[in-house]
C-alpha cells in the first residue's frame, strides 16, 4: 500500500518534500508523529524500523471482533426473558393468594407449613406465601375449618375479629354479624372487640350484634363437613343464606316476621327436605318457581 510505503521512508526521513506534504496529510499522521516523537527519547538499542513498521502494520489491521446481528437479538431476548420469569417468580411468591369456595361447593387445600383448611361454600381465604413458617396469618371471609400444624402463632383475622393458635383444630365462621368460633382441639384465643376468650377443646363462642352468646360442642368436627348446616339461635334469613350458598339457589321471603329464632341443623344435600322443615318451622309455604329460584309466602 501507499501509505505504508510512505510511512517505511518517513521513518527513515527519507521522503521528498512532496512526499512528506502528501504524508502529513493521512488521519493516522498525528499517531505516527506521537509515537517517533516517544521513541526518540528512551535510551534503547538501535531501532529496527522494519521491525516497528511491522508491528505498527499488525495494530493498524486488526479486525475488531464483530457480534453478527442475530446473536445480538439472541442475547436481547434471552435478557427479556430472565427478566419476564423473574417478574413472574416475584408476583407468585410476593404477592397474595386466594382460595375460594364458591355457592354449592367446599375447598379443600394446603398452607405452605402442610396446615389443612376446608373452606365451606361461599368463602375466601387469603395469605402470602412469603416468609410463612415466621408469618402464619391469613384473612377469612366466611366459614373454614383448620388443622393447624405446629409452629409460630397462626391468626385467622375476619371483618369481626380474630383467632390466635399455635397448634390446633377449630372452626371459624364470619357471617354479616354473627361470629362463630369452636375449638375442636388445643387451645384457640379468640378477641372479638374489647374482648378476649381463651377455648380449650370442646369450647365455643359466638357473637352477634356485639352480644357475646355461650355455647358448647359435641361434635369431632364442623356438621357443614358432614353436609349438614347446624344453627343456634339464628333468624329465618341467616337460615336462608346459608341454603343459598350450600345449594347455589335464590331465594325470596314473603313476610316479615323474621324474629323468631332457629336452633337445629338442616341437611346440605338434600334441598327438598330442608324447605320442608323451614316450610313447617315457621308455617310458611316453599314454591320453586325457576330451576334455581324459590319463594317462600305465608300459608
Amino acid at each position: 500500500m501507499k501509505e505504508n510505503r510512505l510511512l517505511a521512508k518517513w521513518l527513515d526521513n527519507d521522503l521528498l518534500e512532496d512526499e512528506l506534504a502528501e504524508f502529513k496529510t493521512s488521519p493516522d499522521f498525528e499517531k505516527y508523529q506521537k509515537i517517533k516523537d516517544y521513541t526518540k527519547h528512551l535510551e534503547v538499542d538501535d531501532l529496527d524500523g522494519n521491525v516497528m513498521l511491522s508491528n505498527i502494520l499488525k495494530q493498524k489491521k486488526a479486525i475488531p471482533k464483530v457480534v453478527p446481528i442475530y446473536k445480538k437479538w439472541i442475547f436481547r431476548v434471552a435478557a427479556i426473558f430472565i427478566l419476564a420469569l423473574g417478574i413472574t417468580f416475584s408476583l407468585i411468591f410476593f404477592s397474595s393468594q386466594t382460595q375460594t369456595a364458591n355457592f354449592g361447593e367446599k375447598t379443600t387445600f394446603s398452607l405452605p407449613d402442610n396446615s389443612e383448611v376446608v373452606l365451606n361454600s361461599g368463602s375466601e381465604i387469603n395469605y402470602k406465601k412469603w416468609n410463612w413458617n415466621n408469618n402464619r396469618r391469613l384473612e377469612l371471609k366466611g366459614e373454614a375449618y383448620f388443622r393447624v400444624s405446629k409452629g409460630r402463632r397462626f391468626e385467622v383475622l375476619t371483618n369481626l375479629g380474630k383467632v390466635t393458635v399455635l397448634g390446633t383444630q377449630f372452626n371459624v365462621k364470619d357471617r354479616k354479624n354473627r361470629f362463630d368460633v369452636v375449638c375442636y382441639e388445643g387451645r384457640v384465643k379468640v378477641n372479638y372487640a374489647n374482648t378476649q376468650i381463651l377455648l380449650t377443646h370442646g369450647q365455643s363462642v359466638s357473637f352477634e350484634n356485639g352480644k357475646q352468646i355461650k355455647m358448647k360442642t359435641h361434635s369431632l368436627k364442623p356438621e357443614w363437613m358432614e353436609n349438614q348446616m347446624c344453627f343456634y339461635k339464628e333468624n329465618i334469613r341467616t337460615l336462608l343464606d346459608e341454603i343459598e350458598r350450600q345449594y347455589n339457589v335464590t331465594i325470596e321471603l314473603n313476610t316479615k316476621d323474621t324474629s323468631s329464632l332457629f336452633t337445629g341443623k338442616l341437611p346440605a344435600k338434600d334441598l327438598d327436605v330442608a324447605l320442608q322443615i323451614i316450610s313447617t318451622t315457621y308455617n310458611l309455604k316453599a314454591e320453586k318457581v325457576a330451576k334455581n329460584k324459590i319463594i317462600f309466602d305465608k300459608k
